[in-house]
């Protein structure tokens, strides 16, 4: 079953919105896809099949007794652009095979499979909009409510989005995205918890002038303020033990070979398991920025685009994970992650548990990111154990 995972997450990679990448974005035309082939897969698992009005692909797999608990499992169908063909979309398809290997078996609980409409932001710069809608947070502004419409979706409808009151919680398996599992040789890995990320648009403003007339000394040029900051960022995130911070996207107006740039616009991903130490970063980093503003004669202002706590996951779910690997002879190993994840989300809700599957090479958000059968396998065997345990709890 492990190859057949694996040949469904690359099947789903093939619906993008760019021919030779997978990009596929939030509630994008290739979703339509997405969604078509998983309801196949679904619905042979003896699932039914809906799609909420925030655009999450919802299978639920009856209990033996009507109006028993759900236990959800699940992650997201989005990508960033240029991506693998296993982030996200790998949790949701094995959570499709671990109702496979029930064969029609119905347990004390229902399951529900949720494939998230957005979790990466790439859209509209704001993460999570399919699992904030999932536990009832606002999410339909006027461009998310644009976009369910042309969808073909209602947004007045999206409470329809919101998760059942008696949850037993969400288990989510998701690839590691770094290289420690490899590096430690271990197939599995528990998420204790999630880090903190802080996400803001940093913009310097300076003066556009004519590149050949201006002297050096009277130039007010805002990429080059940006430039600095970069490195200042680089250097002062590299001193702090567990601190990331990147700057992923710049923009420069008005972008000529022939002008001094008059704007630079830059995004700011600040991450940290422990928040205080995260807050202290990017106090730092903004107040680097002002004194090479104002060093270099521009200004410089700043917008939060997120502010996301660390989240610690559900001790008795991450007990129960615990029990499932080391029950099914695999090593244990717990660990933080550092990339966030639609558990951080839920777990505002639910009790959350996040397994983590070891990424070759430590790559992911890039075509070459991959995943080892035998990893998918050890999922799986450790997924069954966690749904007898859950079993076992009820009675």
């Amino acid at each position: 079953m492990e190859h057949e995972v694996i040949a469904r997450c690359r099947s789903v990679a093939e619906c993008t919105e760019e021919p030779g990448f997978t990009t596929r974005t939030f509630l994008s035309p290739p979703m339509h896809e997405v969604h078509q082939r998983l309801r196949a897969w679904m619905e042979q698992a003896g699932m039914s099949v809906r799609i909420d009005s925030a655009g999450n692909l919802r299978a639920a797999y009856s209990a033996a007794q009507p109006g028993a608990p759900p236990l959800f499992l699940g992650s997201h169908l989005d990508t960033v652009p240029h991506a693998g063909a296993f982030d996200g979309i790998l949790g949701v398809v094995l959570a499709v095979a671990l109702v496979e290997k029930l064969a029609g078996r119905r347990l004390k609980f229902s399951i529900e499979v949720v494939g998230f409409s957005e979790e990466e932001g790439v859209r509209f710069g704001v993460p999570f909009i399919g699992s904030r809608a999932f536990i009832g947070e606002e999410v339909a502004d006027a461009r998310v409510s644009d976009a369910i419409r042309a969808f073909g979706l209602d947004p007045t409808s999206i409470a329809d989005a919101r998760a059942a009151g008696n949850a037993l919680g969400y288990l989510e398996f998701h690839i590691e995205q770094g290289p420690i599992l490899e590096s430690l040789d271990l197939p599995l890995g528990i998420a204790e918890s999630i880090a903190g990320q802080s996400r803001l648009a940093v913009t310097f403003q300076g003066r556009q002038n004519h590149a050949g007339t201006t002297p050096m000394s009277l130039r007010r040029d805002a990429l080059a303020a940006a430039a600095q900051w970069i490195c200042a960022v680089e250097r002062e995130a590299g001193a702090t033990a567990g601190l990331v911070a990147t700057v992923g996207r710049l923009e420069v107006e008005p972008g000529a070979t022939n002008v001094i740039p008059g704007a630079a616009r830059a995004t700011l991903d600040v991450r940290h398991a422990d928040d205080a130490v995260r807050c202290l970063a990017v106090e730092r980093f903004l107040r680097s920025a002002r004194q090479l503003a104002q060093w270099r004669g521009l200004s410089v202002s700043s917008e939060p685009l997120l502010d996301q706590p660390a989240v610690a996951m559900d001790a008795a779910f991450v007990a129960a994970l615990e029990q499932a690997v080391t029950g099914s002879h695999y090593p244990l190993h717990r660990m933080t992650s550092g990339a966030g994840h639609d558990a951080m989300v839920v777990a505002r809700r639910m009790p959350a548990a996040l397994l983590f599957l070891r990424s070759p090479g430590g790559i992911s958000h890039h075509p070459d990111e991959n995943v080892l059968p035998e990893d998918v396998a050890a999922a799986l065997t450790v997924g069954m154990h966690f749904l007898e345990q859950m079993e076992a709890r009820l009675g």
